[in-house]
């Protein structure tokens, strides 16, 4: 099996190309792997589409390991040029990689547009030219491409409810989409990983935290790359998780207008990933020396609170 660090630059002939279900298995295995929390939620989603959102996630991952993975150096913006090209055929059918089989299956099965995807590649391009982000409206674009973007795409495959008891004149009206609420749940996560991943992002020199934030704090940009925790920092970070919160509030009154069979996989992966933010917390907001993340006990614990919430809200 292909290892992820060589799809970037794998070119197989026509005939060599795995199946379907052998690319959807990849893509299973892969998410797995590298995203336990989201993968938990996809499990509770129906057959057709939990696989879709492996393919998609796996098309994401790729994306972000080409600034963020182990061949990041050798990326230019011609290398993101090509991979546009390259998601362009795909959206034509033609795979270049074996786990571009899964998603051209997927393209065939659900209505995603390639609009979300060409935003994505351009968050990637913003990485290669930046490492600091004034202010938050600056970030919260950054965060809309990276991940926002993806709320899109994942709720094209999802659906949405189709009502069964509308008055005739009603029936063809177009059923509202919770656009606004999709891009929210990105950037809730997207936030939620900043927060949880600024150790990690000072080893690569970037600081994603606003700069307006830090001088808000009179926290300095050397004491974050020195890791120091105080009672300035803690400001600071209860003010971003607060943040974070608000826009888990946005995207939880989207929820109800998904199909039914979706809305306890979304209830599931957002507490999940909300989840984390209590973990900060409970660090006493160290994220330099330990990584938040939500216990298995606990991930079982959200469980039925999710499926209640899916019912009832």
């Amino acid at each position: 099996m292909l290892q992820l660090s060589r799809l970037q630059n794998y070119q197989p002939t026509a005939s060599s190309f795995i199946s379907c279900e052998e690319a959807y298995e990849y893509c299973r295995k892969i998410t797995a792997k590298y995203s336990k929390t989201f993968y938990l939620g996809t499990l509770l989603m129906p057959r057709e589409k939990r696989e879709a959102i492996w393919a998609i996630y796996v098309w994401c991952r790729r994306t972000d390991e080409l600034v963020d993975g182990p061949e990041a150096v050798n990326t230019t913006p011609e290398t993101l040029d090509s991979w546009e090209r390259d998601l362009e055929s795909v959206f034509a059918g033609q795979p270049i990689a074996d786990p571009d089989v899964a998603l051209i299956d997927s393209l065939n099965r659900f209505p995603l547009d390639i609009q979300p995807f060409r935003d994505m590649i351009a968050g990637q391009r913003m990485d290669l030219y930046r490492s600091r982000y004034e202010t938050f409206e600056d970030l919260k674009l950054y965060c809309y491409r990276v991940a926002g973007t993806v709320g899109l795409m994942s709720g094209s495959v999802m659906g949405l409810e189709v009502p069964t008891n509308s008055a005739p004149w009603d029936k063809n009206k177009p059923l509202a989409t919770p656009i606004d609420e999709a891009v929210a749940l990105g950037i809730a996560n997207q936030l939620t990983n900043i927060l949880r991943d600024v150790g990690e992002d000072r080893e690569r020199g970037r600081v994603y935290l606003p700069l307006e934030d830090l001088e808000r704090f009179n926290y300095s940009e050397k004491e974050l790359f020195d890791g120091v925790i105080d009672e300035r920092w803690r400001s600071l970070m209860k003010f971003e998780i607060t943040r974070a919160r608000k826009y888990y509030d946005m995207a939880e009154s989207g929820i109800r207008s998904l199909h039914p069979d979706a809305r306890w996989p979304v209830w599931s992966a957002l507490m999940l990933y909300k989840g984390i933010l209590d973990v900060i917390e409970a660090n006493d907001y160290d994220v330099f020396s330990k990584r938040a993340y939500v216990p298995t006990l606990r991930k079982m614990r959200y469980l039925p609170i999710a499926w209640l919430r899916s019912q009832v809200l």
